[in-house]
C-alpha cells in the first residue's frame, strides 16, 4: 500500500495543484527559476482531496502533538484547512495575516488568542520557511506558545530545515518534494532525464538556470 506522502503527491499532481515543468520553468516572486509550481488552494475545489488532507492532517497532529489549545491557520493558503482541522478537533481557531490590516484594529492575528495558550500552526506550503516562521513569531509576540507546525507540503530545502531548527519549531508535513518526484516518475509524468534536473534544482534553487 502506498504511503500517505505518495498518495497525496498523486492527488496533487492529478488536480494540477502541483505542476512540473523542468524545460519551461516558472518564476517565483523571489525571482527564483523553478521547475515546480505548487498551489494547494486548488485542493479546496475537490471534496475528496480536501477531505483526505483534513483527515490526514488531523491524524498527524494528534499523533505528534499534545496539549493544543488553539489551531492557527496561516494566511492565505492555510486559512480554510486550518478551520477544517479546528472543527474536526473541536478547538478554537485563529488565523494569522502576512501583514496587519490597514484599517480598524490593524490586527495581525484574527480571532481570540489568550496569553499562555498552546498553539498548533497549520500551513499549506513550506518553501524557505521565512513566511511560515513569521506567523510563529506573531503568535509568540501575542503571548502564545507554539507547540509546532503541520503543513500539507514541503520542498525540503536545507535552508528551511535549518530555520525551523533555529526557531525551535517542530515541523510535520504530509508530503514532500521527494515523494512528488518518485510518484511523477512512476506515472510517466516526468522522464529520468527530467528527474535529474529536478533533483539538481532542489539542492541549489537560488542559482538554478543562472
Amino acid at each position: 500500500m502506498a504511503s500517505v506522502e505518495k498518495l497525496l503527491a498523486k492527488k496533487l499532481i492529478n488536480i494540477s495543484a502541483i505542476k512540473l515543468q523542468p524545460s519551461k520553468p516558472f518564476t517565483w516572486a523571489s525571482g527564483w527559476k523553478s521547475p515546480i509550481y505548487t498551489d494547494n488552494r486548488k485542493t479546496l475545489s475537490y471534496p475528496e482531496v480536501r477531505t483526505f488532507i483534513k483527515i490526514e492532517l488531523t491524524r498527524m497532529i494528534t499523533e505528534n502533538f499534545s496539549g493544543i489549545d488553539v489551531i492557527a491557520g496561516v494566511a492565505t493558503g492555510a486559512i480554510a484547512q486550518g478551520a477544517l482541522i479546528a472543527d474536526e478537533l473541536s478547538l478554537p481557531y485563529i488565523y494569522i495575516r502576512s501583514t496587519p490590516k490597514d484599517h480598524g484594529l490593524e490586527n495581525l492575528i484574527e480571532g481570540d488568542l489568550k496569553p499562555g495558550q498552546r498553539v498548533l500552526v497549520v500551513e499549506d506550503l513550506i518553501s524557505t520557511g521565512s513566511s511560515s516562521l513569521k506567523a510563529v513569531e506573531a503568535v509568540r509576540r501575542a503571548g502564545g506558545e507554539v507547540v509546532g507546525m503541520a503543513a500539507i507540503f514541503t520542498y525540503g530545502f536545507p535552508v528551511a530545515e535549518e530555520k525551523f531548527k533555529d526557531a525551535g519549531v517542530e515541523l510535520c508535513t504530509l508530503s514532500n518534494y521527494a515523494a512528488v518526484l518518485e510518484t511523477a516518475l512512476e506515472s510517466g509524468y516526468i522522464t529520468k532525464e527530467e528527474l535529474a534536473a529536478l533533483k539538481v534544482w532542489r539542492e541549489k534553487p537560488s542559482v538554478w538556470m543562472q
